[in-house]
């Protein structure tokens, strides 16, 4: 049974509102580990989640930048939606979990080395290559995002680095750089075409490149009704789960991260959101 690692910061807003309710029957289970902030009549958890060291944000992103981000309102919520996504890709790189689901209060993946918008204050998964890079000696990593938007952040960051794989479905036209991909998504698609362009782009090329770890960029924008409709329905995230579980296991030991990106309805969160961690934690 697989160890899954949940991370969870604590925030204001609606999308989220309804957890960690909703994962009541999850939680309790022997091989699920909540790690959640500290705040003030919280509920008890495993462990506590920690916040985005200020000297790694240095590795990753410019003075500048940072300095604009300190300076809005969102900068605690930024520091720990970025932290958990660190913390949680080192614990799935000793061991102690296999892979993890990360609630974001921000996004991640519009957040560049000098720039950041749409959401994304601070870019979570590059700030978790560079940890992991730096204090373990790891080398290698794919991200795939499936959130409707490109990562125009995550490119700009990973667009001359030869070990990171980036594939992203979303709107906007075709692009390969660099082990970097762009695919285009229309407007409208079924959930078998977007499943089928999921396998068929990402599924080879990490079996070819050999990542040590997998990020998955998920947005649930993409859901009928949602502001980046694509046409999916809210049970193709779950089937995009077991797909992607598949290939992490194949090539890199199961180890997969999960990185809530966008989406704004609390019934499609209230319902993809436990589907897929049931799905990390393969309890059915």
């Amino acid at each position: 049974m697989r160890k899954t690692g949940i991370f969870y910061h604590y925030q204001q807003g609606e999308r989220l509102r309804d957890f960690p309710r909703l994962l009541e029957g999850i939680l309790d289970k022997p091989n699920v580990f909540l790690y959640d902030a500290i705040y003030p009549l919280k509920p008890r958890s495993d462990y506590d989640l920690e916040a985005a060291p200020s000297d790694l944000l240095s590795r990753v992103h410019t003075p500048r930048m940072l300095d604009q981000v300190a300076r809005s309102p969102y900068y605690e919520t930024a520091l720990y939606s970025a932290g958990g996504t660190v913390q949680a890709a080192e614990l799935i790189w000793r061991g102690e979990i296999d892979n993890a689901f990360v609630f974001t209060g921000v996004g991640d993946h519009h957040a560049g080395r000098d720039f950041f918008g749409g959401g994304c204050y601070l870019n979570g998964a590059a700030l978790a290559i560079a940890h992991l890079r730096g204090s373990f000696g790891a080398r290698r990593f794919a991200i795939v995002d499936t959130d409707a938007h490109h990562g125009d952040g995550t490119w700009d960051i990973f667009q001359d680095d030869p070990e990171v794989l980036y594939v992203c479905f979303c709107s906007g036209g075709n692009r390969e750089h660099n082990n970097k991909l762009n695919v285009s998504i229309p407007g409208q698609t079924s959930d078998e075409e977007y499943l089928s362009r999921l396998e068929g782009e990402f599924g080879p090329r990490a079996r070819a490149f050999c990542p040590q770890l997998i990020f998955w960029n998920w947005g649930y924008d993409n859901t009928r009704w949602e502001y980046g409709d694509m046409g999916l329905s809210p049970r193709c995230h779950e089937q995009m789960a077991e797909r992607l579980q598949s290939v992490a296991e194949e090539v890199c030991q199961g180890r997969l991260l999960v990185v809530l990106c966008g989406g704004s309805g609390r019934d499609v969160a209230g319902y993809a959101i436990p589907g897929i961690i049931r799905r990390l934690a393969n309890l059915g």
